[in-house]
């Protein structure tokens, strides 16, 4: 096995009468070729750079282009031209066994350029030339697909998992960062894999508890499932869920899979499932950027050493048809199999082409307000919050028989605000020609239209009525015609102002109708069973709240809300209530039982 360890380097020390030996200069080029290397392989990794591509021309021959490869030792493989090889030709053919072969490519050293020596008898083997130069070369071979296991990865130390399922045939599993930050978004990713080379089908589902996060809904928990999932043996199925972390003053969380809600179904048929299933998640006050970087920079140069520096670099994986006589070429796949290695060169490019998949965001636009009013303090509200409103458009289709006493409807819009108390003001919107400016004009009537119409006849009189959905962060505008009208949709422009809270007015604290509420109050669960009590909050904005156990032996609850039960049975009161208004507060109630063997 070739030495892959690059350092400790050594260079050569000069001094006046040094006798210089063909070891001298060897060390010479070693020293800088390891150093380079040594950086290649820490600052850019292994992968290509530019080009092998990999095609199949017939049944039994593969084009291979030119290209610029670093393997895991960090040296440089270059093809200058296109290659085109017969199968049977490449070394390792002879050797498979299987209908899935990888093609790989490895850096190799060939001599050349023979010379006769000084000192004739003296050369290798007793030959009496050597080689005066070497070559960096490139070889092609194939080997089993099943041979080429990837090394160390960094996502076992930055990823945590837990497992929900498991047998002799299927693995179900929960994927997400060990640590998060707080007030930002996060993947968490949900992992089917399959194991045997039976063919039998998988459906689960269940709800993850996720204290500390949010859904896109508001909530605290997550759906999780799949259906009548079918995978070879090796293939992994993946379903992603975006949650946003809250930012809370807590170090840590768990997230627990709701007792009672999993349900495995293989080929139909029920399987048991495991309880307890938990992964605690560190929190973070940091920017994700920064945090991945202290990840990956934290890992050691032993950790480095640890993982399996590899000689040769993926090409391709081929799938092979086997006949009497040889193997047919039946398809080419490199998705997946070839890894790239970002050049700082093509740094601009690559921002090119990213800019047809990433929009980005316009908010002046779409409030109303210019990126430095966003950001600077405004001095009309608390705290330098910039003021939470938003604007738009509707269109209330009236159709060809409307008339006066009708009443139409707009669709359901969402404002953009989120949840909770949402002023909405709605103004009949019109263009009409304005002599003062020469041109068309748009008008906005806020209030009754009936008084401008003599000002402006192509105001339409109606009444009109918002409703405000709190609970889902949308409104709908009713208009009754008040007269009859010649056209088929009238147009509104609304505005949208979140209250702020009572606190950020400079008002009383005012507690009225103000209340905390558990989704399951009461639940039934097993001795050293977990469960996440979920908290609603009613007439009022969120806020941070305190669990507690009112009895000494209760069990324990963290300050996110698992409360996990004690050995023995019982039932267990939980206080629940908010920080900054204790008196708002509301309890649950744990009934432990034995669970039968």
């Amino acid at each position: 096995m070739n030495n892959t360890k690059l350092y400790p380097f050594e260079r050569n020390r000069y001094y006046s009468g040094k006798m210089l030996t063909s070891s001298d200069f060897q060390a010479e080029q070693t020293y800088f070729n390891n150093k380079r290397r040594f950086i290649n392989s820490l600052m850019y990794g292994s992968g290509v750079v530019c080009g092998f591509g990999v095609f199949s021309l017939d049944d039994l021959s593969v084009l291979i282009e030119s290209g610029v490869a670093v393997d895991g030792m960090g040296r440089e493989i270059i093809m200058e031209s296109s290659v085109v090889k017969k199968l049977s030709a490449v070394e390792g053919f002879e050797s498979l066994h299987s209908n899935m072969a990888s093609l790989c490519l490895r850096y190799k050293e060939d001599p050349v350029h023979a010379v006769y020596t000084m000192n004739p008898g003296t050369g290798e083997d007793g030959r009496e030339y050597e080689y005066n130069r070497i070559s960096e070369n490139f070889q092609l071979f194939l080997t089993e697909r099943d041979d080429t296991a990837d090394g160390y990865r960094m996502e076992t130390e930055f990823l945590t998992q837990t497992v929900l399922y498991e047998d002799e045939d299927f693995e179900v599993s929960v994927v997400m960062p060990a640590a998060v930050c707080k007030g930002r978004n996060v993947k968490l990713e949900v992992r089917v894999g399959k194991r045997s080379q039976i063919r039998k089908t998988l459906s689960y589902q269940g709800t993850l508890q996720v204290p500390i996060f949010l859904t896109p809904e508001g909530k605290h928990e997550v759906e999780i499932g799949f259906s009548d999932v079918a995978l070879s043996e090796g293939e992994w199925l993946k379903k992603e869920y975006w949650l946003t972390v809250q930012d809370v003053t807590m170090l840590d969380t768990t997230i627990l899979l709701k007792s009672g809600t999993a349900r495995v179904y293989v080929d139909g048929i029920a399987q048991e499932t495991p309880s307890g299933c938990s992964i605690r998640v560190m929190l973070e006050d940091c920017r994700p950027r920064e945090l991945v970087s202290r990840e990956i920079g934290r890992m050691s140069l032993e950790m480095r050493s640890m993982g399996e520096l590899r000689d040769y670099i993926r090409l391709a994986d081929l799938k092979l048809v086997r006949t009497e006589n040889a193997y047919i070429i039946e398809e080419v796949i490199e998705r997946g199999v070839k890894t790239y290695i970002t050049a700082p060169a093509q740094e601009m490019l690559r921002s090119e082409y990213l800019e047809y998949f990433i929009k980005e965001p316009s908010l002046e636009k779409e409030r109303g307000f210019s990126p430095e009013q966003l950001q600077s303090p405004n001095p009309a509200l608390p705290g330098g919050r910039a003021p939470e409103v938003a604007t738009g458009v509707l269109e209330i289709p009236l159709g060809e028989s409307a008339k006066k006493g009708d009443i139409r409807y707009s669709g359901e819009i969402m404002h953009g605000l989120g949840r909770g108390n949402v002023y909405i003001s709605i103004g009949y919107e019109y263009i009409t020609e304005d002599p003062a400016l020469g041109s068309s004009a748009k008008n906005t009537i806020y209030g009754s239209p009936k008084l401008f119409q003599k000002e402006s006849p192509m105001a339409v009189d109606a009444e009109t009525a918002v409703k405000v959905m709190n609970d889902k962060g949308s409104f709908v505008v009713a208009a009754q015609l008040l007269e009859n009208v010649e056209y088929l949709v009238l147009t509104y422009r609304w505005v949208a102002i979140r209250f702020p809270a009572g606190n950020d007015l400079g008002l009383m604290e005012n507690y009225g109708g103000k209340s905390i509420s558990v989704d399951t109050p009461t639940v039934v669960m097993g001795t050293r069973e977990s469960h996440y009590f979920h908290v609603n909050y009613n007439h009022m904005d969120s806020c941070s709240v305190a669990y507690e156990l009112t009895e000494p032996g209760s069990g324990e609850i963290t300050s996110d809300g698992v409360y996990t039960a004690p050995a023995k049975e019982g039932v267990y009161e939980i206080r629940i209530y908010c920080i900054d208004m204790p008196v708002i507060c509301t309890y649950a109630y744990a009934i432990v039982k034995k669970k039968e063997s």
